[in-house]
């Protein structure tokens, strides 16, 4: 991949990187669940689990709606959070199931927030680009994932009270 020389490029980039990055979410909120003691949690992290798909193909659909190559691009930023999410929620996680899903809870929202930071500048980058219909749509994405954290952080301070 070389530099962009277009914002039409940057665009495309930062979608082609969220893609990947939510091809991995997925995969470690799976394996995340099956590590949560908390019903509530369970369900909650299953959930996403198809918010996240939702949102894959709506980049999908962008990325070739303006043109794009429809593959993703590997996200080295995500495989950064997936590593620690993966160290501290299952590998190195606390043997206490309440305290683990703290920790879960925690790990799957920074994983998020990376999430909400590309689909915000997406958003951002369609407006800037006329495509309005695109910023609706990512803008709908970036609703939903703040939705969700709205939620996570809830459950956490929930189990937080329970752990403490």
């Amino acid at each position: 991949m070389s530099a962009p020389s277009s914002l039409k490029e940057v665009y495309l980039d930062e979608m082609k990187d969220l893609w990947s990055a939510n091809d991995q979410m997925i995969k470690t909120v799976k394996e995340l669940g099956g590590h949560a003691g908390d019903p509530k949690l369970k369900q909650m992290l299953e959930h996403s689990i198809g918010g996240i798909q939702k949102h894959t193909d709506i980049l999908k659909n962008l990325i070739q709606q303006n043109g794009g190559e429809s593959e993703p691009e590997y996200c080295k930023g995500m495989e950064g959070l997936v590593t620690e999410a993966k160290k501290h929620g299952i590998e190195e996680a606390p043997s206490d199931a309440k305290l683990r899903d703290v920790v879960i809870i925690a790990q799957y929202q920074r994983m998020s927030h990376y999430g909400l930071a590309g689909f915000g500048s997406a958003a951002a980058y369609a407006k800037a680009l006329g495509r309005s219909e695109d910023e609706q749509k990512l803008k709908q994405a970036v609703a939903e994932i703040y939705k969700g954290d709205e939620i996570a952080s809830q459950l956490a301070e929930s189990l937080e009270h329970v752990a403490a």
